[in-house]
């Protein structure tokens, strides 16, 4: 109930290592947070080809502090490998604008979800053509 960054980032410095081949990273939510602060720490952001990032958490957010104060300050820093951010303009956890803010800083380029909500289960987008479609793209890219 109270993730902790430093060990999601361990964790993900693990999985990187893990493997021979460049990785894409597909990130939802905190996991979006996730990405940010380990390529603002890790000595391996090479073996990463690119990342997805959907529906970024605003873990600044007043209502999110609380729980996720390890996830405090956000790294806004450009990103040292291709990046796709995908946002949609109603998500409750992020703002659009916020959003955009994230993606200009991290060097992503910005995909409008439209009105998807959080881009989650909820959001009733099922297999999600769209975001499957920019997974290709960075994979092929």
């Amino acid at each position: 109930m109270q993730p902790l960054r430093g060990d999601w980032i361990a964790r993900l410095e693990d999985v990187v290592l893990s493997t021979s081949a460049p990785a894409v990273l597909v990130a939802h939510s905190l996991g979006c947070m996730l990405v940010a602060a380990w390529a603002s720490h890790s000595r391996n952001t090479h073996r990463v080809k690119a990342a997805l990032l959907v529906a970024p958490g605003d873990v600044a957010q007043e209502a999110l502090r609380p729980v996720l104060a390890s996830w405090s300050p956000i790294p806004l820093q450009t990103l040292p490998f291709k990046s796709t951010l995908v946002a949609s303009q109603d998500d409750p956890y992020c703002s659009f604008a916020r959003a955009q803010d994230f993606a200009s800083a991290w060097g992503a380029t910005l995909v409008d979800a439209g009105a998807a909500g959080h881009i989650n289960a909820d959001s009733g987008l099922g297999d999600w053509p769209q975001g499957q479609a920019l997974l290709k793209q960075l994979i092929h890219s």
